[in-house]
């Protein structure tokens, strides 16, 4: 049976005393610490620390826990903070178009209970994975998009989402760009994953654009969504090499790999309370 534990999540300026004061909150309330990892970003003068502790014992109960934290401390040293407890179980939503690498990989290792999550819906604006949606049993809804219709369909997909108390949004290769509205809705907890070729390229072909100019690296990003486009906080990255022996088939099996792995990575880091995002970056805790 797993333990009740909960996480906290901190930001706040620099300065003497953060770590003594947070883990005297927890040590006075009878919390037990399993983990605690800090970082000081010198340039920025700001710090970061996650720290987990079990619940057992804790004399405060769930609900207060953030009041108490605020007032005791938070306010004290200008904390910016989010409290997650690990018995609670994130609702997911995977919006997708036409490529089903990505899905497939999320569906197995869903279905395998590698993650401590529940995928409700599975939206897409084409028919195509259909199928896919129904091999794993979860419903799956087209909402077709045009130039003329986007806010309608991005407000019927936001009731979609808020009817299935949704947590946050994977973009599993969903080709369309969301609105700023829409993000608003979802702040960092829209994760994307594109390709990442050195140098890079653009357009509906970047594989046999790199193949021509003999790229010798790609890669893949995953990130939070904000509104400009593939530019918010990095939350993991990798890349491959390859050769002039690579034909455009073999950049798009390693590129389609990459994704995979990297878009996973990055879901696995959310679904454990590891990424902290400060500005327009991310502070990943191991």
């Amino acid at each position: 049976m797993t333990n009740n534990h909960a996480i906290i999540l901190i930001s706040s300026p620099d300065q003497p005393g953060l770590v003594a004061a947070v883990t005297d909150f927890i040590n006075i309330n009878g919390g037990n610490i399993i983990n605690l990892e800090q970082h000081v970003d010198k340039q920025e003068n700001a710090f970061f620390m996650r720290i987990e502790w079990d619940l057992a014992n804790f004399i405060i109960p769930k609900e207060k826990i953030s009041d108490y934290f605020q007032t005791l401390y938070a306010n004290k040293y200008t904390m910016t903070f989010r409290i997650y407890f690990n018995d609670y179980t994130p609702r997911m939503a995977v919006f997708v178009s036409k490529m089903s690498h990505c899905l497939f990989d999320i569906l197995a290792r869903y279905t395998a209970g590698e993650w401590n999550v529940e995928i409700p819906v599975i939206v897409s604006n084409h028919e195509d994975l259909r199928w896919v949606a129904e091999r794993f049993g979860i419903e799956y809804h087209v909402l077709k998009l045009n130039k003329d219709n986007k806010d309608e369909i991005e407000a019927r997909q936001l009731e979609l989402l808020q009817e299935k108390k949704i947590d946050f949004i994977v973009l599993a290769r969903y080709m369309q760009i969301l609105t700023d509205k829409f993000i608003e809705s979802y702040p960092n907890k829209i994760i994307n994953i594109h390709h990442s070729f050195l140098p890079a390229f653009v357009g509906a072909r970047p594989y046999h654009a790199a193949y021509e100019r003999g790229v010798k690296i790609i890669g893949a990003t995953s990130h939070y969504v904000t509104a400009e486009l593939d530019a918010g906080p990095i939350i993991e990255q990798d890349i491959t090499r390859i050769t002039h022996r690579d034909s455009v088939e073999n950049l798009v099996r390693k590129g389609q790999d990459l994704e995979k792995i990297v878009l996973s990575n990055a879901i696995e880091y959310h679904l454990n309370r590891r990424v902290l995002v400060y500005k327009n970056k991310t502070i990943l805790f191991s």
